[in-house]
């Protein structure tokens, strides 16, 4: 390990490690987050993207955009057997203890983590919590809720790909169409899912609450007929998740890219929060005029789940014009291969353009066992370089953010 990562490494044990007290809920009080005592909780968060959902750009492979496109790809170049140990290897190391004191250290409080149902759950009919990955999914979220109760993180569990697809795009890893919102059978499925995580988790503070539907109803969808199902389908995930937990915040966020609220209503549960995701736009007040009238309006709480991936003055720009409003923020995301627009960027390996080439235009047998070698070579070298004291550190970007860089 090179001397500088070593410090790095040390310093994400020794600074300021805050271990949340049993109780302490964070809540809502008209537009703020709460502490359990009533004090204003600052929303500065990061998503944990790409780890339990892997999205292909996030591996510069967009002809493979879904994770099941992903899992794929990894088994046509490597195998069935080598290509489950490759995603093992990948959870093991692209999250770690390290990675979450690290983001504790430099000044976040929260962070968002991105799940698919495949990892809690079969899809039934009935659904069954005997789930794929013999339970992965949560042996994962309560190792990542243990590791930052003890780093004083807050962690937002979003469902990024529910039954079904609720967006009608890759990264729901659905077929292309949000089914979710045109068969019953998916929606009995993710209200049961959000119930039983809500049951595992009803007694932990470090949660702070459910974002219950990523981006639902992509825009290039039939608007018309889906908006007005999403407000009911809501009402459905909440009920059952308040027959098990009445502590936590339940995040509704808006459709067509999480830009419009225009099909809710007013709020029908005393700890909704919501949320908008934007990326891209101008950092002025029209941008986000929208989410504060509706905020204002209903005397709720509204938040950024998801924004950045753009330069860094623009991140300063538009935290600063969120903040201004009293608007928390989620930036995306943590970790990414090779861009300066992440917390810490994975060094990109040798020979990747193989990886890109091979997903893109599978080779026939002969070139492709030419190949072979090459490939597995860059794959196991990209595991590798996952390790935090092996990635580079972006400090323009997490000064953007208004944190200190380490």
């Amino acid at each position: 390990m090179r001397p500088a990562a070593a410090i790095l490494v040390l310093l994400t044990f020794l600074l300021g490690s805050a271990t949340l007290a049993a109780g302490d809920f964070i809540g809502v009080r008209g537009k703020r987050f709460v502490t359990a005592d009533g004090r204003p909780f600052a929303i500065r968060g990061i998503n944990l993207g790409n780890w339990l959902v892997p999205e292909g750009y996030m591996f510069k492979l967009p002809t493979a955009n879904a994770p099941r496109k992903l899992y794929a790809a990894t088994e046509r170049l490597l195998g069935a057997d080598d290509s489950a140990a490759f995603w093992r290897t990948f959870r093991d190391r692209y999250i770690t203890p390290d990675d979450i004191r690290f983001i504790a250290s430099l000044g976040f409080t929260v962070v968002r983590v991105p799940i698919t149902h495949r990892l809690f759950m079969s899809e039934g009919p009935p659904p069954a919590f005997a789930p794929v990955f013999a339970g992965e999914g949560w042996a994962r979220l309560d190792d990542l809720v243990d590791w930052c109760r003890d780093a004083g993180l807050r962690v937002v569990i979003d469902l990024h790909a529910a039954p079904g697809g609720q967006t009608g795009f890759g990264h729901d890893d659905g077929s292309g169409y949000p089914l979710l919102f045109y068969v019953a059978r998916h929606r009995a499925a993710t209200v049961a899912l959000w119930r039983a995580i809500a049951e595992r988790y009803a007694d932990e503070p470090t949660v702070l609450g459910y974002d219950l539907l990523n981006e639902p109803i992509a825009p290039h969808h039939d608007t018309v007929l889906l908006n007005p199902r999403l407000e009911p389908l809501y009402r459905r995930i909440v009920a059952a998740i308040r027959e098990v937990d009445e502590h936590h915040i339940v995040v509704l966020a808006a459709a067509q890219w999480s830009s419009s609220f225009r099909m809710l209503g007013p709020p029908f549960d005393g700890r909704a929060a919501y949320t908008y995701h934007k990326f891209w736009s101008a950092p002025q007040r029209a941008t986000i005029a929208p989410y504060i009238d509706f905020a204002n309006r209903h005397d709720v709480v509204m938040w950024v789940g998801e924004t950045g991936e753009f330069t860094d003055a623009w991140n300063r720009a538009f935290r600063d014009l969120n903040e201004r409003h009293g608007i928390g923020w989620a930036f995306w995301s943590y970790k990414n291969l090779d861009t300066p627009s992440a917390v810490v960027s994975v060094r990109r390996p040798d020979f990747w353009d193989k990886v890109i080439e091979a997903v893109a235009e599978p080779a026939s047998g002969g070139a492709q066992a030419a190949d072979d070698a090459v490939l597995r070579r860059a794959l196991a070298d990209y595991l590798d370089n996952l390790d935090l004291a092996r990635c580079r550190i972006n400090r323009g970007y997490i000064d953007s953010l208004g944190l200190t860089p380490p």
